[in-house]
């Protein structure tokens, strides 16, 4: 098996909280392709925490979603909302910690909806926490919604990516 590492870009600015570099509060994820799977490595730190050393759980769905948010964005190259998720929290997740978030399709997917799954791992191997998520590809008249500048920045984003 070929566990190459296929950094993936990203857009530049915004504030989302999860992936945006503008954000200075943010988690300003960084990912990458090995194999079929998205995946990104982050150490949590103090501001992350729920319980005293514990992850707080809203930042572990936050990492899930954004995680097979960009396993579509990457394998797909479309435009999408979460429609739902299920996480189901395993063991607890340290702060101050390596670990490493997994997104992957799950198929049958069709042209409307898509669905993914995505898990957090220790340096052990160990599953923290899983998610599976159903996702809803958004049809070119919805796309109103998406401003033009953000429209664009994204097509261009997509054409960066490396053929699959």
């Amino acid at each position: 098996m070929n566990n190459e590492r296929i950094e993936i870009p990203k857009l530049l600015g915004h504030f989302c909280f999860a992936c945006g570099t503008a954000n200075p509060i943010g988690l300003n994820l960084h990912f990458y392709r090995s194999n079929e799977s998205v995946c990104t490595d982050i150490t949590l730190g103090k501001y992350h925490e729920g319980w005293q050393n514990m992850a707080h759980g809203g930042i572990i769905s936050t990492l899930l979603d954004e995680t097979m948010s960009w396993t579509i964005i990457y394998l797909k190259r479309a435009f999408f909302v979460t429609r739902k998720m299920e996480i189901k929290y395993i063991r607890p997740v340290l702060v101050g910690k390596p670990l490493t978030v997994q997104g992957r399709l799950i198929e049958p997917s069709d042209e409307l909806k898509i669905r993914a799954k995505a898990e957090i791992r220790d340096t052990e191997g160990n599953i923290l926490a899983r998610s599976t998520g159903e996702f809803v590809i958004l049809p070119k008249d919805q796309l109103s919604m998406v401003p033009e500048e953000m429209k664009k920045e994204m097509v261009a984003l997509f054409d960066k990516f490396p053929p699959l």
